[in-house]
């Protein structure tokens, strides 16, 4: 339903996004573990220090069919629908669109009336996805000035390629496949855009039969997966460049911009490296007429006995980083990276986006090290930090532990564990764990989150 005025949570300026209310909700997804009979579930986790119930589960709202998987999942509208041109102004930020990425199916959930009680409202099925938008294995989820824009892994046979397709703001219906024209664009995973710029880019991980079994070694090293960024003209809908990064660098996943929109340069980050098993930070920057892309992080492999790696490590003798996430602060000043091999969170200062400066780190889980947390200093952990997220302010930043099933099982193989977590960090650096706040199920493993009223990687600005 149209408000007659714009909705309190979308901001003008990251600037002004950062001054406002604190969140006192997360929403996190929930997935079924091999060989469990749950079904998958969206669940509320109080975040309010004040609250009696901090770090605990509030709510929940149990999807109705078995084997979703449930990943990514974002907002219906954010901050992008006050820019000048939004052709729907007074969209309202009340429902999360939430993939199954095993299922290929998507729901609808109202966080409305009670955001302690989310409720589904409509159910897409992967049938009308394929039918619709020739997609499969929907994904990442963002909230665009003229619609709801969702990234697919492949098609419905499991093969690419991999693309994105619209939702109606309104009615949610499939609105079809956003590409015009894709050049040799083939495999994906995620997108982001610079919308002063008319500007979109996207990365590649690799189609649904070459990821949803777990991660293959033979393709991986025939450098299969994916290693380019690409750049669109977002009006056009048409790939206008292509950036290598080499094919030694695999899996090129997790994107991050400037949240200044005058700002004209982004993050990534590089799961591995063929080379030596490293991970790295690449930033993209467009110096004059053309977008560039340049390394400027790199998070080397830790030694390890082979006894104490999983069966796909051992002749390695080393613990991959294995960079699976990363956030960048709303005021563009920090960026996390989620080391889910070594068990280990980074923070880095990108105030220079040229010259990144390691600022703040905290260990927890890892292949390895099992790190414990300081609520509970002799329970040694399995899982590492993977999706993150950070508040609005940048004081507070979560995350949680589990990747993607089948990935968990070979990297984790005595299982990985299921819990979130938080970190205080100062304003001008450092990062430290809150001793309060460590939310674990018996349940289900917990992937991605969104905080009440957005946070640092759910909107978009358009005013600096």
């Amino acid at each position: 339903m149209p408000l007659l005025k714009p909705d309190p949570t979308f901001y003008p300026s990251p600037r002004l996004a950062a001054q406002g209310p604190r969140e006192k909700l997360a929403y996190v997804a929930a997935l079924n573990p091999p060989g469990s009979e749950n079904n998958d579930a969206m669940l509320v986790v109080d975040v309010d220090p004040g609250s009696s119930k901090y770090g605990q589960e509030v709510g929940r709202c149990t999807l109705p069919n078995f084997g979703d998987e449930l990943h990514h999942f974002g907002w219906n509208a954010c901050s992008s629908a006050l820019c000048p041109y939004a052709p729907h102004p007074h969209v309202e930020r009340r429902y999360l669109i939430v993939p199954g990425i095993r299922s290929s199916r998507l729901y609808v959930i109202d966080t409305k009336p009670d955001p302690r009680k989310p409720h589904i409202v409509r159910t897409i099925e992967a049938e009308e996805l394929a039918e619709r938008a020739i997609y499969s294995r929907p994904h990442t989820v963002h909230c665009g000035p003229d619609g709801i824009y969702i990234s697919a892994l492949g098609s419905p046979s499991g093969d690419g390629p991999g693309g994105i397709f619209l939702l109606d703001h309104f009615t949610f219906d499939v609105l079809g496949q956003w590409e015009v024209d894709r050049g040799d664009q083939y495999l994906h995973y995620d997108f982001w855009w610079h919308l002063l710029h008319d500007r979109l880019l996207s990365t590649e991980w690799g189609t649904p039969n070459m990821i949803e079994n777990g991660l293959q070694p033979e393709l991986l090293m025939k450098s299969e997966y994916g290693h380019r960024m690409h750049v669109w003209d977002l009006r056009r809908r048409k790939i206008t460049d292509t950036l290598e990064l080499g094919k030694e660098y695999q899996m090129v996943l997790e994107m991050r911009p400037a949240h200044n929109p005058t700002k004209i340069y982004g993050f990534v980050g590089v799961v591995v490296c063929l080379k030596d098993l490293s991970a790295s930070i690449w930033l993209w920057h467009r110096p004059s007429g053309a977008f560039e892309i340049k390394k400027v992080i790199d998070i080397p492999a830790e030694p390890a006995e082979p006894d104490l790696l999983p069966p796909a490590l051992k002749d390695f003798k080393a613990v991959p980083p294995l960079v699976t996430d990363i956030a960048l602060s709303v005021n563009d000043r920090f960026l996390y990276v989620s080391c889910w091999g070594t068990g280990e969170m980074r923070q880095y200062d990108v105030s220079d986006p040229f010259n990144p400066k390691l600022s703040g780190s905290v260990h927890i889980g890892g292949i390895v090290r099992r790190a414990a947390h300081s609520k509970y200093p002799d329970r040694p952990l399995r899982g590492g930090p993977q999706m993150v997220e950070v508040s609005r302010d940048g004081r507070r930043v979560y995350f949680t532990n589990s990747l993607y099933a089948a990935w968990d099982e070979q990297f984790y193989p005595d299982r990985v564990g299921n819990w979130m977590v938080k970190l205080d960090a100062g304003a001008n650096g450092g990062v430290q764990f809150d001793p309060k706040f460590f939310f674990d199920t018996k349940e289900y493993r917990l992937h991605q989150i969104r905080l009440e009223g957005g946070d640092a990687s759910s909107d978009s600005y358009c005013f600096p």
